[in-house]
């Protein structure tokens, strides 16, 4: 299934029965069209049919209970023809606490779901995404350099596109952030996939740095600082959770 948890949560409310009608009217139009939508509605019900068997009986306390016939059986002994019988009487509570408890049932199941609905609807809405992805150009000319990078290994990856280093010289990329002062080197671009540690940098840095590439002597910089204007430039964009 591909319905997001949104969608999820709402087809967890239209199994138990709990949206209003007109919500629940929509959800059923959508269902008809949304196949992913169908099959969730579907696995909610499946989901909840053996709860419901699973539940223990709710029982109102033992010792109430005879209290309560005795004191109706009391107060509907035979006063008139009129009125109805006792037994009528203690049967209709039954039924009463027939519903009472399947009304408990429902309510236990509604309120287990809902909480775990809601704590995998929130977890899934703040995780924070762990990998990003960046095409390092020059204006509108094609991608020179995929970049690449793994917070949770902490890792950059940067690939060639189609860049070429001019003749005798050798691109250089950087990381650029107001925090870190002068930007930083991540190394020399070769003409083959690399990666580089990001294990020296704050997880915000990361992410919000701007990412560049200059021209350098072979070997890259060396006094540790660009020797020009960048030639691309590019920010991270997150890819996934």
């Amino acid at each position: 299934m591909t319905v997001g948890p949104d969608d999820d949560f709402a087809a967890a409310e239209f199994a138990l029965g709990t949206l209003s009608p007109s919500e629940r009217a929509t959800l059923a139009a959508r269902r008809l069209r949304e196949p992913d939508l169908d099959e969730a509605i579907r696995a909610w019900e499946e989901r909840l049919a053996p709860l419901a068997e699973a539940a223990p009986p709710i029982e109102p306390p033992r010792d109430h209970l005879p209290a309560i016939e005795a004191r109706i059986r009391a107060t509907l002994a035979p006063a008139s023809p009129a009125a109805p019988s006792a037994d009528a009487a203690v049967a209709a509570l039954r039924r009463s606490v027939a519903r009472w408890r399947v009304g408990a049932i429902a309510a236990s199941c509604l309120a287990g779901l809902l909480a775990v609905g809601f704590a995998a609807r929130e977890t899934t809405r703040r995780q924070a995404p762990h990998e990003y992805v960046a095409i390092l150009q020059k204006d509108a000319a094609s991608p020179a350099f995929e970049v690449t990078v793994d917070l949770d290994r902490q890792e950059l990856r940067v690939r060639p596109v189609t860049a070429k280093a001019p003749p005798g010289k050798d691109y250089e990329l950087w990381i650029i952030d107001a925090s870190l002062g002068a930007p930083r080197s991540l190394g020399v671009i070769g003409e083959a996939p690399r990666s580089a540690s990001l294990s020296a940098y704050d997880r915000g840095v990361v992410e919000a740095a701007t990412y560049a590439v200059t021209v350098e002597p072979p070997g890259g910089s060396t006094d540790g600082k660009p020797s020009g204007p960048p030639v691309f430039v590019c920010k991270l964009l997150p890819v996934g959770p």
